[in-house]
């Protein structure tokens, strides 16, 4: 494994990186993220139970996280 950088970086070349999720799709992969985290956790309000934790809250702030950063990966973040 003793390689060169500019023998990986050729290695590399014939194999462009491709996302799961496309650009073009990402806003909507958000959109329904942040959808079903914020329906989630709607519910997880009303049953707030120990045993709801698990099956609504960690499903519901899992959503959220991932939405937030797919809507940041589709829209771009200016500050």
């Amino acid at each position: 494994m003793d390689s060169s950088l500019h023998e990986v970086w050729q290695a590399a070349s014939g194999r462009p990186f491709v996302p799961t999720i496309g650009k073009d799709s990402q806003f909507f992969v958000a959109f329904t993220l942040l959808l079903i985290g914020l329906l989630l956790s709607g519910a997880f309000a009303l049953n707030r139970s120990f045993a709801s934790i698990p099956v609504l809250g960690v499903p519901a702030s899992l959503a959220i996280a991932f939405g937030v950063v797919y809507m940041f990966c589709a829209v771009g973040v200016y500050v």
